[in-house]
């Protein structure tokens, strides 16, 4: 199974990181320089150069050097990004002040989000919750989304399939198609949930890291 490390930053403008900004590639810094809102560019960069930093250390390469191929299943290069040739699995997330990059040898999902306030809670279960699922309350919404979420990226396949599909079972186990899943619940901040998701029956150990630290080394 290995080790899965998550590693967990606060994003950066890229103004105050330049040595960030020339780790990214053509692509990247491409879709940083589109962003309107200092806030997105500033997660951005955190989490792209993080996840070039956390793989350049798994991996003993240059993380500038590496190479993702981002082809979708619909041709276009928008897809989930994954390195070209054999390397390991990894996952970006971001939620408030907080961008997160989980590495494992295996296919991994991440995801956090910032616990609030929800004004259609009602709509939105209705929409994250299988037809025998319920939620109380948005602390109880936000831990399935997270779990959930992360189990969709683990796949590949992000919300392009229905969270309904997924039934979170009180025992911990995951009904989903007669997929088999492991599961692991993450709280890197007050307020943030995460959950850390791949495939198989029993969850790897998890590790987790200061981004901050590493980012700094640029």
């Amino acid at each position: 199974m290995g080790t899965c490390t998550v590693w967990w930053a606060a994003p950066l403008t890229p103004g105050d990181a330049p040595g960030l900004v020339g780790i990214l590639d053509a692509h990247e810094r491409e879709r940083l320089d589109r962003f309107r809102r200092e806030v997105d560019a500033a997660r951005y960069l955190a989490a792209h150069a993080l996840t070039r930093l956390a793989l350049g250390a798994r991996l003993d390469a240059d993380p500038a050097a590496l190479v993702f191929d981002r082809t979708c299943r619909c041709g276009r290069p928008h897809g989930k990004p994954r390195l070209d040739g054999d390397g390991p699995g990894f996952s970006l997330t971001h939620a408030g002040d907080l961008v997160g990059v989980a590495v494992h040898d295996g296919p991994v999902g991440l995801d956090v989000e910032q616990a609030r306030p929800l004004p259609d809670l009602a709509g939105m279960a209705a929409h994250a919750c299988s037809p025998t699922e319920t939620v109380g309350d948005e602390a109880a919404f936000f831990r399935l989304w997270t779990r959930k979420e992360a189990l969709l990226k683990s796949t590949g396949e992000g919300l392009s399939t229905p969270m309904s599909d997924i039934t979170l079972a009180a025992d911990g186990a995951v009904r989903w198609a007669g997929r088999q899943a492991w599961l692991h619940d993450l709280a890197p901040a007050p307020g943030h949930p995460a959950a850390l998701a791949g495939p198989g029956a029993v969850p790897p150990e998890v590790v987790e890291a200061d981004g901050n630290a590493l980012l700094r080394t640029r």
